[in-house]
């Protein structure tokens, strides 16, 4: 059976970098970098620069089966990436799965979100991913997947590196005590990619855990893991009730061995 070709766009990042690991043994797997130099000896990995290549000439010489779309960076040349990334899907055999966030629901906070809810965000971020999940929403269905992903952690997340930080100057780790989120981690989360790649799987998945829990809670439990700290906290309130930026499976819901909790992310963060 022949390989599928995959390109990670944006496989330099946490979250891009940790897909293509989990992938690059099972299929033909190729990424895109800009900064970071270190993946220039790396054959499977092309230079491009968001806001002065074309996507059309990476595509064009990648000519992937599969894209996983985990860009950063200015947000006027991501649209426009991703608006020639629809005509180059529209034209090709390709599917197109690209990681969203929980803050396309983020002017949503009485309650945690399902798939198919409508989306509404007041964050320029947020905005952002539902404009894009909106051009995505007119291929067909068979064309791409939306995968909607909450707070990533992981060792060697940005989220883990700013905690370790901050203890290590003595200075304060914000928490939101009245925030009630979901999150995951880098392995579970690359682990589900994968499955729904190996599966061929289209439409909208929520890839965070299946319960909830209070974003000071979840902190202050990672923070007893990685060792005896007792760092001050910095508690911002940005109202006195309880508000929720969760995004819950319940349409798409994955195998039970491909779940995962709050209580076993907070457990995967031994002192390293």
């Amino acid at each position: 059976m022949d390989k599928k070709k995959i390109l990670i766009l944006g496989a330099s990042g946490f979250v891009g970098n940790a897909i293509y690991k989990e992938l690059c043994s099972y299929f033909d797997t190729y990424g895109t970098y800009f900064s970071n130099r270190s993946f220039a000896t790396n054959k499977q990995f092309i230079r491009y620069d968001l806001e002065e290549d074309d996507i059309f000439q990476v595509l064009d010489q990648v000519k992937p089966d599969v894209i996983i779309s985990s860009l950063r960076g200015n947000f006027p040349a991501q649209i426009q990436a991703h608006q020639h990334l629809m005509e180059y899907l529209i034209k090709s055999k390709a599917k197109l799965y690209f990681i969203s966030s929980a803050n396309v629901f983020d002017a949503y906070s009485k309650f945690p979100s399902y798939e198919h809810d409508k989306t509404l965000s007041l964050s320029v971020y947020g905005r952002l991913k539902i404009k894009i999940e909106n051009m995505m929403m007119r291929l067909p269905k068979e064309k791409t997947a939306i995968l909607r992903v909450p707070m990533v952690f992981g060792n060697s997340s940005p989220r883990i590196k700013e905690i370790k930080e901050n203890i290590a100057n003595n200075e304060p780790i914000e928490v939101f005590p009245n925030l009630i989120i979901n999150v995951t981690n880098d392995d579970r989360l690359t682990q589900q990619i994968h499955y729904l790649i190996n599966r061929n799987k289209t439409g909208i998945y929520h890839l965070g855990s299946s319960d909830l829990i209070q974003h000071e809670e979840f902190i202050k439990e990672v923070i007893e893991h990685l060792g005896n700290f007792h760092p001050i906290y910095k508690r911002v309130y940005t109202t006195n009730e309880d508000r929720y930026l969760a995004a819950l499976p319940k349409d798409n819901l994955l195998p039970k061995n491909l779940r995962i909790s709050c209580q076993e992310i907070i457990d995967h963060h031994l002192p390293v």
